[in-house]
């Protein structure tokens, strides 16, 4: 049994990859081989599922022409060259297996961050227009005060 544990220990990579968690969008670059070539094709989609423990893995679903399509990726898989994190999606729930019962705008996730009320940077937007507000006050008033004194 030693010696099963330690040959797989042996042929796990060490590999970093970004912390993402289940309703983030990732891109996994996955290595091919194609006759005598080898290239990185992407796989991009939403993280609907991470399995934790010895054989961790995790599973990425997209749409493509229709069709819906899940993939899971061993981490420590030797095929998995690289791992974006495109959007951070904001879920109640570690699986997100209902996703495959939506359809259209029914799969949309909301981005964590962003609210009904935050612009792009996720900052609030009436906080942002309060502070331009009380920053041309704070001008109006320096000049008001300059034009006083002199």
């Amino acid at each position: 049994m030693n010696k099963i544990s330690d040959y797989i220990r042996s042929k796990k990579t060490d590999k970093k990859f970004p912390a993402f968690r289940s309703g983030d969008t990732i891109r996994v670059g996955v290595s091919i081989k194609e006759g005598g070539k080898e290239r990185v094709q992407d796989f991009e989609g939403l993280v609907v599922r991470i399995k934790k423990g010895p054989q961790a893995s995790f599973t990425v679903r997209k749409v493509a022409f229709g069709v819906g399509v899940e993939r899971t990726f061993p981490f420590d898989c030797p095929s998995v060259q690289r791992i974006e994190l495109l959007k951070e999606g904001k879920v109640r729930r570690s699986r997100l297996y209902y996703m495959r019962d939506r359809t259209g705008k029914g799969t949309r996730i909301e981005e964590k961050g962003k609210g009904l009320n935050n612009n792009e940077d996720g900052q609030d937007v009436e906080a942002a227009e309060n502070e331009e507000v009380e920053v041309t006050e704070k001008k109006e008033a320096t000049s008001h005060a300059q034009a006083v004194s002199s």
